[in-house]
């Protein structure tokens, strides 16, 4: 075991940013590292409670308003922003106090640069999908046709030239991390087999005997539970769907119907016998003891599905969603029925397919021992003390 050390890990100041790895951050913190976190004041009240010592930096990003471009250059363009802002916001916290080793969110650019000027040893922790050999030259082309493109593109080189950052190629920099533990199965990466194993470790949903659980237990009478749980880090559910919902499961012999809602969501005024309603929370515990999920397959609750083998009425809300439950369908795990189409009707058949298929609870089964096969935050940990002694990560 590596002795002691000085983590430091850049976030992005978004909750589905920094959820995923705060396991990670709790572990290291228990086996005796000093760890630092850098963030925005919005993520601090879940990062304070790991034990890590907060670093506060001031962002850029419209995370109160939520004000986010649609123009994907734009949106590019924030990020790139923020690590401007943040940079020396680093410096002037980290020069006199380095870090043995960053760990960095794949949004925060200004973690690579920091690690990079101080020839400081660097992890990054992605959230999402890693980049595949050819990614970057079939995605940055196509960046560069956009209006906008090339000069984002010259911008970017041009900062970091200027902020003394070793890797100097926007492509290898956003796109080519040296080292990535990515905290998704590796079933849900697109092109799997074209991704660098030597730079990139599936670890897998990282949770942790720490996390909150409330107690839930599923009822002694209940044959089928089925949780509805539409919202999120990052979503509310839509009203509507409550209602159709409440309409699709009323009263289904033998399943009891657990109903998650957010904050400021409106019930509907008749909620079914087999009905609980409950306050959003992390749905893990009642997802490990539920038969089927309806949910918004957020790269997280598609993650958190696959982890407690759980199949999925998948109902996406924007692109990235749709992608990921297209992928579960693929996997044979789910059913997907966009917004539009949900009705009563078409929620209580893909109920009754996925139930009614052996191959669902076949194909649920196998995910669930791969998924915790690949470690989660005990083998993450494992890999982070392993850079700190010099072990490659694999």
């Amino acid at each position: 075991m590596p002795r002691p050390a000085h983590i430091a890990m850049v976030g992005t100041p978004l909750v589905g940013h920094v959820l995923p790895s705060l396991e990670i951050i709790r572990e290291l913190v228990a086996r005796g590292h000093r760890v630092t976190y850098a963030a925005g004041a919005s993520v601090a009240e879940l990062i304070t409670p790991t034990g890590a010592e907060l670093v506060g930096i001031k962002s850029t990003l419209p995370v109160a308003d939520r004000d986010w471009p649609q123009d994907p250059i734009a949106s590019a363009s924030l990020f790139l922003d923020e690590a401007m802002a943040v940079l020396p916001q680093l410096h002037a916290a980290y020069d006199d106090d380095p870090a043995d080793l960053y760990l960095y969110d794949v949004g925060a650019y200004a973690g690579r640069a920091l690690a990079e000027t101080q020839g400081r040893g660097l992890v990054q922790l992605s959230p999402t999908h890693v980049a595949w050999e050819g990614a970057q030259e079939e995605i940055g082309a196509a960046f560069a046709q956009l209006p906008g493109g090339l000069a984002y593109r010259a911008r970017f080189a041009d900062w970091l030239v200027g902020c003394g950052a070793t890797t100097t190629n926007v492509e290898e920099f956003t796109g080519r991390p040296r080292r990535v533990l990515a905290m998704i199965p590796r079933a849900m990466q697109p092109h799997a087999d074209r991704v660098d194993t030597e730079a990139v470790t599936f670890v897998g949903p990282c949770f942790g005997t720490s996390q909150k659980r409330d107690g839930w237990m599923r009822p002694a009478d209940a044959q089928k539970v089925l949780l509805v749980s539409l919202v999120g880090s990052a979503h509310t559910g839509p009203q509507e769907m409550y209602h159709q919902c409440a309409a699709a499961f009323a009263d289904l012999p033998g399943w009891h119907v657990v109903l998650q809602t957010g904050s400021g969501s409106v019930v509907p005024e008749r909620v079914p016998r087999n009905f609980e309603v409950r306050p959003w929370g992390m749905p893990l515990t009642i997802l490990e003891q539920a038969d089927v999920w309806v949910t918004h397959t957020s790269a997280g609750s598609s993650a958190e599905g696959l982890y407690a083998g759980a199949p999925m009425i998948a109902v996406p809300n924007g692109p990235d969603q749709c992608l990921h439950a297209d992928r579960l369908v693929e996997l044979g795990v789910a059913r997907r029925i966009d917004t539009a189409d949900v009705t009563a009707e078409t929620l209580r058949t893909a109920l009754m397919e996925l139930i009614g298929d052996p191959q669902v609870a076949t194909r649920s089964a196998w995910l669930w021992s791969e998924v915790r096969a690949e470690g989660g935050t005990r083998r993450a940990a494992n890999l982070i003390e392993g850079q700190l002694v010099g072990e490659k990560v694999g």
